[in-house]
């Protein structure tokens, strides 16, 4: 069945003349002509409020948060939309009728490395690189409010009446906890249509499900030969890391001189090797992206651990978890070796793996390894498959793992989407990407959590997303056609 629904998709996809009606072409012209400005400068106020979500404040305590829902409220007010406050969740809304087209996205971000940014990542960026609007939050998700917002005045301008209210609802721990936005959606009546604007073009109908390995090594050495301490690596668990670290011990410069000579193949990265007092500092730099593209970074703890590939160390925690990646990740990205885990969808893909953060806390490591995985195996057999490939780890090399936590998302593949040939149409009307069809991604969004949600937009196909990265930025051109396509959406679902 699944099989025919996506030969079915393809077939709609190559046949459809991509026709609009052409008032949402004409008032997708005006918002640009009309508020392309007013949108860029709302963004550039928006991502100067630093909402990343902290441990111990709950988001509507925290400041930052209620700062930018301040901004929000006047904004709706402002523009002439009705506005709700509901603690993680803020709805801006247009219209009263019965049923609903709901819009979502979210206004929390994740955390920015300031060292990492020509500018700070909390104030728009738009000099160092013309045409780029660079800042955390740009791409994912401040740009697509700004967009949703102004889209809705440019309707609202023109007095289109719409059969549906068009409802824009921000979450605002969307990156860290959505515990309670499922509690929420148990009374939130589900829209006649929904969509999110929180992944890419042209229309995503399957996503892929988030999920996690974390294994936890306590383990001591007596230090007297080759070994290794303070391991680092990684930002948070949903970006492929840009840095690594280890300091080495004891090295003879035999040794020494075998790593660099490995160092030198491996020139996808950047090594350094640096005396320290205590012994020699061995740095990596890769290059970030959002976990969910593994292909579009440079895992820098990953190329760390492919440094010592063969090298033997002093099993201490450290090793220990070098050891580990390498045998059961490796370079690789789809777990090929991580046991019998790896499996891919025809539509979907392959599911992806990827070493993402070390945390230590005393002499205990915690790795994370965030995992996308398409419909197609069930997850009580993944998780056995998971917990054999860690059993067979420790039995192989005489290790004990402390603690294990497994997390295993649910995929999601849509069935039917009776929205979705619309938004299609819309696409290629404004890009004139006549071949353009639905598309699987590896990242998760709220979609998940509605009847009948797919995603449209705001990054275009065939270009590096740059969310969760260190360079986040969109471009004005992209803001410009989002906000035509935006604009088009919500009239077209607005009276179907």
């Amino acid at each position: 069945m699944k099989q025919f629904f996506l030969a079915s998709l393809a077939l709609l996809a190559a046949t459809a003349h991509a026709n609009i009606d052409s008032r949402s072409d004409a008032v997708a012209q005006y918002a640009v002509n009309t508020y392309q400005d007013a949108q860029i400068h709302t963004l550039a106020n928006m991502v100067s409020f630093p909402t990343v979500n902290k441990n111990g404040i709950n988001t509507p305590d925290n400041p930052d948060f209620i700062g930018f829902k301040a901004l929000l409220k006047m904004k709706a007010a402002a523009l002439g939309f009705d506005y709700q406050d509901l603690g993680y969740t803020v709805l801006i809304g247009m219209g009263k009728q019965t049923e609903k087209v709901t819009i979502v996205t979210h206004g929390d971000v994740q955390p920015a490395n300031a060292s990492k940014w020509k500018k700070s990542p909390f104030e728009i960026d738009s000099t160092s690189e013309p045409g780029k609007l660079i800042a955390r939050g740009t791409e994912d998700d401040k740009g697509a409010i700004a967009t949703a917002l102004y889209a809705m005045k440019a309707i609202k301008d023109q007095g289109i009446d719409l059969n549906n209210r068009i409802e824009l609802m921000i979450y605002l721990a969307e990156e860290s906890d959505w515990g309670p936005l499922e509690e929420f959606m148990r009374t939130y009546p589900q829209p006649k249509y929904a969509v999110t604007i929180d992944a890419s073009y042209p229309v995503v109908v399957a996503e892929k499900g988030w999920s996690l390995v974390e294994p936890t090594f306590n383990a001591t050495s007596a230090q007297t030969s080759a070994y290794v301490s303070e391991l680092k690596g990684g930002a948070f668990k949903s970006q492929i890391p840009e840095d690594a670290s280890v300091i080495l011990h004891n090295a003879d410069t035999v040794l020494v001189s075998k790593l660099k000579h490995a160092a030198s193949a491996l020139n996808a990265v950047e090594f350094n090797f640096s005396e320290q007092e205590s012994g020699i500092l061995i740095s990596v730099k890769g290059m970030s992206a959002h976990s969910s593209e593994p292909e579009s970074g440079v895992n820098a703890i990953a190329y760390l651990a492919e440094l010592f590939k063969g090298i033997k160390l002093e099993s201490n925690s450290d090793a220990q978890t070098i050891h580990f990646i390498n045998q059961l990740i490796g370079l690789d990205i789809h777990g090929k070796d991580f046991g019998d885990i790896a499996y891919e969808h025809n539509f979907m893909g392959p599911m992806t793996v990827a070493p993402t953060l070390i945390e230590r806390d005393g002499n205990a490591l915690t790795l994370a390894v965030n995992l996308r995985r398409p419909v197609g195996k069930d997850e009580a057999v993944l998780r056995t498959q998971i917990n054999s490939a860690l059993a067979n780890w420790q039995s192989v090399n005489k290790a004990k793992l402390s603690n294990i936590d497994i997390v295993i998302g649910k995929p999601m593949l849509l069935d039917s989407a009776p929205h979705a040939q619309a938004l299609l149409d819309i696409f290629k009307h404004f890009t004139g990407d006549k071949d353009a069809g639905f598309v699987s991604i590896g990242g998760g969004t709220n979609a998940k959590l509605f009847d009948n949600a797919v995603s449209f937009g705001p990054s275009m196909p065939g270009k590096r997303y740059t969310g969760h990265s260190e360079h986040e930025f969109i471009t004005v051109e992209q803001l410009k056609l989002n906000l035509k396509m935006y604009t088009a959406m919500m009239i077209e679902l607005g009276n179907m």
